[in-house]
């Protein structure tokens, strides 16, 4: 069968994998979004489901002060006598901490810190023993992929924190993982940056602290050389074996909006490769150490049927799972009905690093139709397209002394413009839709059963080759403005 990539699309970063039995679970980055790190389960490795989040209490993680792209970096999933637990990083505060839980659909544990310094943290279980790693500086100042034997049940160190790998030479060496494959220790890494020139490396011992020694072909896994091709940025990446014995590594890697357009704005989603070992031990993955936008293989049953989702809508969508907040949102300015939502405004904006009144849903692909229908009392209501505070595009209805306007305003650094208005009078309520494709928004007031078009703008302007950072754009939903009450009904958004 034929199955296409990404397997999770849209700003889904970072995945890490475990097997429970016959039941895969899989996490991804979240960054300065709440709850924290989403969590999916899937039977067949293709199509996901999110089940929750990993950090659901403020006492769980800082995010008060957390600028774009801070907050929850890489986590690992792991399972280990009955229980999982998720370790990752706080990158604003600089700490590592990991979280457990029994129960998969349930709350999970407070945090438990790790006194080890550098980002991308992993867990290893063997023999009533745990290993910690991350990639960092070890306690002598030698960098690369540190390790330390840790208390599990405290995150009390029981070992000094010791250097076992500096990779192959390539910058930003990251996102350690370990494991035990045939009696050999394979430790995977990522290189390069996760940006253009990303990649996947390993190496492997007979130990699980080292001595490392690297495959010859390195890096196994890179589309650093496809010039031209709309899937790039691959590495960061987690190995996991299928039921018949298969390998496969879920890694990300990102969409540009075009061929020749090095931009992208929908963030690092999830994809899947096929891992194949030789008969000396050494692994090969993807195409020719490629990775493709669909893959054809005998290893996933014909009966398989790799679903997409394409409307996304109040009623199908589930608060809990798939919208999320900026930071730590003041819940009682939120509320969450089948098929409304009322957002209570504050003098916070979409343009500060705090948060304000927004929840927002990832945008998934590049062609869609997004739609709501929105009244309010006062101060501001409307759509965003947002990437950062110093990057988003804003459809909204906004108060002024006369009455009411839709307004299309664009955030692009340090320039915030109202592009273009249309008065509604005294009318308070308005039908805003927004088109999206790879190159474009377009922005719409929808009035007696036609579109009057605002304007346009580049997508390129909302990526992370302009914005910086490492999220993706989001479509928002928010308010602002001390004492405004929105109402927000029929939200759509259709993919293509």
């Amino acid at each position: 069968m034929r199955y296409n990539n990404p397997v999770i699309k849209g700003f889904y970063p970072d995945p890490s994998i475990c097997k429970v039995e016959d039941t895969y679970y899989l996490v991804c980055s979240s960054f300065q979004f709440f709850p924290g790190v989403p969590i999916f389960q899937s039977k067949d490795l293709l199509n996901w489901e999110q089940i929750g989040h990993c950090l659901t209490r403020k006492s769980q993680v800082q995010l008060e002060t957390v600028n774009s792209s801070g907050g929850v970096f890489a986590p690992t999933i792991r399972y280990n006598n009955g229980r999982f637990y998720m370790t990752t990083t706080n990158d604003t505060t600089r700490q590592n901490f990991y979280v457990w839980t029994d129960d998969i659909y349930g709350e999970w544990s407070d945090q438990v810190y790790v006194d080890q310094g550098g980002i991308d943290p992993d867990l290893y279980f063997e023999d009533g023993k745990t290993f910690f790693m991350s990639n960092g500086m070890d306690d002598e100042g030698i960098g690369g992929i540190v390790q330390c034997q840790i208390d599990i049940e405290s995150g009390n160190k029981l070992s000094p924190s010791r250097t076992i790998w500096q990779g192959t030479g390539g910058r930003y060496l990251e996102s350690p993982h370990l494991y035990k494959i045939n009696g050999r220790y394979y430790l995977l890494a990522a290189e390069g940056g996760t940006e253009y020139g990303h990649m996947e490396t390993y190496a492997r011992g007979d130990s699980p602290s080292g001595p490392f020694e690297a495959y010859p072909m390195n890096p196994v896994l890179t589309n650093r050389n496809m010039g031209g091709y709309e899937l790039q940025g691959v590495g960061h990446g987690d190995l996991i074996q299928d039921n018949e014995g298969n390998w496969w590594l879920f890694h990300l890697g990102f969409r540009q909006i075009g061929q020749w357009l090095t931009y992208h704005h929908l963030g690092r989603e999830v994809f899947l490769t096929p891992i194949t070992f030789g008969e000396d031990g050494w692994f090969t993955a993807g195409h020719k150490g490629t990775t493709l936008m669909s893959f054809d293989t005998d290893r996933i049953p014909s009966t398989v049927i790799q679903q997409e989702k394409k409307l996304y809508t109040f009623e199908n969508t589930n608060w809990n799972l798939d919208w999320c907040s900026l930071r730590h949102p003041a819940e009682e300015n939120y509320s969450l009905e089948h098929d409304k939502l009322q957002l209570r405004g504050t003098e916070v904006t979409l343009d500060v690093p705090a948060s304000p009144t927004f929840i927002g849903i990832r945008q998934r692909d590049f062609n869609a139709v997004i739609s709501c229908d929105i009244s309010l009392n006062s101060g501001e209501a409307g759509i965003t397209l947002y990437m950062d505070e110093n990057h988003h595009y804003d459809l909204a209805i906004h108060q002024v002394e006369n009455g009411y306007k839709v307004i299309e305003r664009l955030n692009i650094g340090d320039i915030k413009s109202v592009e273009h208005e249309v008065d509604l009078g005294s009318n308070n309520h308005a039908t805003l839709v927004v088109r999206a494709t790879p190159e474009r928004y377009s922005f719409y007031l929808h009035v007696d059963g036609k579109d009057i078009l605002l304007g346009t703008a580049q997508t390129k302007y909302l990526s992370s080759e302009i914005a910086g950072g490492f999220t993706g754009v989001l479509i928002g939903l928010y308010a602002c403005g001390e004492g405004s009450l929105a109402e927000f009904t029929k939200f759509e958004c259709k993919y293509n």
